[in-house]
């Protein structure tokens, strides 16, 4: 995705669309950020990272041809469309962020929203220029610092400063862990819970995983195992909005006052019971 060309470093492939969906916002994850509306989700190839589970190692860990599609045309697209925001995904966008901000620049003139789902490994430089143009981030945080060297082959240092710098300055934000059944242990998963806890994150996705790319032989993550690290983790810690995903059990929205289970539907930033803030945005 980078080339030295004459001693300048160049995006060969830049505008090149890998990948293009209607999708809804949900399935980023995002379930505090325009819940019920669409979004429309596109991608170049690439990543910085090479997970051993990588879900979508086809565009992510190789180079997939696509067509070159002007920023411009994604923009009106969404517009005329009705589709109120642009989410930058299922490959790392840091990698073409050349290409996303030419987008997020045009979607933020024309009153549509920007989200980024990512790794989370930015540069100081990276962020404080995005930061500015993306209203809504999913970022991962995959586990400890040695599970980033082993299973990730890479650091999870600039991740968790991302999402502190996130937070203070005030973007809507949601991790995600992928939840490994023979990796990720309680101990790991609670240590996480720390870190997110005093970074104050407000909205984690605890995932099952599912055996894909070098990982192929492993185990799928059980219900009964998710089920036990997302109760340990809503005893122990206070983060109020903690969602199972890839899972049977419900993925509603409980409040942390009343404890009330709030449809999807019916989410706004009130408690529909209690009157209680709900963290997010949402629709007027």
């Amino acid at each position: 995705m980078r080339m030295n060309r004459d001693g300048s470093i160049i995006s060969p492939h830049y505008g090149e669309i890998a990948a293009i969906a209607l999708d809804p916002v949900e399935k980023k994850p995002l379930y505090h950020f325009l819940p019920g509306t669409k979004t429309l989700s596109i991608a170049e190839s690439g990543c910085n990272f090479s997970c051993d589970f990588c879900q979508n190692w086809e565009l992510s860990q190789r180079y997939q041809k696509g067509k070159k599609v002007k920023a411009e045309e994604i923009v009106s697209y969404a517009k005329e469309n009705g589709i109120p925001s642009i989410s930058y995904t299922y490959t790392e966008p840091l990698v073409w962020q050349d290409y996303m901000s030419a987008v997020a620049e045009k979607a933020k003139e024309n009153g549509i929203r920007n989200v980024m789902v990512s790794n989370g490994s930015f540069s100081g430089k990276a962020l404080m220029r995005l930061l500015p143009l993306i209203d809504a981030y999913n970022i991962d945080l995959k586990g400890d610092e040695q599970f980033y060297k082993r299973v990730v082959h890479g650091s999870s240092y600039a991740v968790r400063n991302a999402m502190k710098e996130i937070v203070k300055y005030g973007s809507h934000i949601e991790i995600t862990t992928l939840v490994i059944e023979q990796m990720h242990t309680c101990g790991m998963i609670s240590d996480l819970a720390r870190f997110l806890d005093d970074a104050g994150i407000s909205v984690w996705h605890l995932t099952r995983y599912f055996p894909s790319y070098r990982m192929k032989n492993a185990l799928p993550t059980s219900e009964e195992y998710l089920g036990r690290i997302y109760s340990a983790i809503r005893e122990s810690f206070s983060i109020p909005y903690i969602y199972r995903g890839n899972s049977v059990f419900s993925d509603e929205t409980f409040c942390p006052s009343c404890h009330s289970a709030i449809r999807r539907s019916m989410l706004s930033s009130a408690c529909p019971y209690c009157g209680r803030h709900i963290y997010g945005i949402f629709q007027k």
